[in-house]
């Protein structure tokens, strides 16, 4: 069996699903740095082709676009198969280890807030939901 076919049949979708949701996906870190270092607030997805990103945290993230307050700019990066730009998403949380699925909020280049993949796995995507609502209500 090819394993590169049975990842890329995987990924796609995951992949597919968050455009469909609106969210820009960032696959260098040249695209990252400059995304995340502008002025205002984004929104980063981090996803992972685990069952809690596509039961939870996908779905959490496309509810995310209905909400009153909006950040300026959804985007996302995709653990595991780009690798340098999660990276460089990740060095901009500073204070927190590398986590995938999870979210994280960007206010004018710095984390305002995190929600990790502990916050995520195991919860409802309600719950991830009302973390990312007020954290958007916060800084937004």
């Amino acid at each position: 069996m090819d394993f590169n076919f049975y990842v890329n049949d995987i990924v796609g979708p995951a992949r597919q699903e968050m455009e469909d949701a609106g969210y820009t996906p960032l696959g260098t870190p040249e695209e990252v740095d400059s995304t995340l270092s502008e002025d205002g607030t984004t929104l980063v997805m981090v996803n992972s082709v685990c069952g809690c990103a596509g039961g939870i945290a996908r779905p959490a993230a496309a509810y995310m676009k209905n909400y009153e307050k909006q950040p300026d700019r959804f985007v996302t990066v995709f653990a595991g198969q780009d690798k340098e730009a999660t990276d460089t998403a990740r060095s901009y949380f500073t204070g927190y280890a590398p986590s995938s699925p999870s979210f994280a909020l960007i206010k004018d280049g710095e984390i305002k807030r995190m929600v990790e993949r502990h916050e995520i796995e195991g919860h409802e995507p309600i719950e991830v939901v009302q973390q990312l609502e007020k954290a958007l209500d916060e800084h937004c």
